[in-house]
């Protein structure tokens, strides 16, 4: 038997759930945060972290993919809502971003991976690589 969703909760599933477009959505989600602060945290500028959550301009996959995390909502809705396809095609634009990002990593003779994997390693798993490679770096390699 399921357990009844306190208020919260459901205020939060209504919060992603409704018909809004990308931007107020956004802006809705980060609340009492400042857009600095966000922009910090997601690594891009407040001017285009404004103009998203004003609708003039459309975030990519990976900005989406950061903002969903940051306001632990569900990043394949938040890209239906941008009109992003939320499976990633492999020979796409970002799928080949994120490897040459991943290549360009551990091509770096300073930036060490521990364990080399044995098989192939996912998307997602070569994502959050060069954005830990990004953070210790200091180098920005993706959107």
């Amino acid at each position: 038997m399921d357990e009844p969703e306190d208020d919260r909760d459901l205020d939060e599933r209504r919060e992603i759930e409704g018909d809004d477009a990308i931007g107020p959505l956004l802006r809705r989600l980060r609340g009492d945060l400042s857009l600095r602060d966000v922009t910090k945290r997601v690594g891009v500028s407040s001017s285009y972290l404004s103009e998203i959550e004003r609708g003039s301009r459309r975030p990519g996959v990976n900005i989406i993919r950061k903002l969903a995390d940051l306001y632990n909502v569900d990043a394949a809705e938040l890209m239906k809502r941008a009109g992003r396809d939320p499976h990633i095609d492999p020979f796409s634009d970002e799928a080949m971003e994120v490897e040459r990002a991943y290549q360009y990593v551990l091509a770096d003779p300073v930036f060490r991976v521990g364990t080399r994997p044995d098989g192939p390693i996912t998307l997602k798993t070569k994502r959050f690589i060069v954005e830990m490679y990004e953070r210790f770096a200091n180098k920005k390699l993706l959107e």
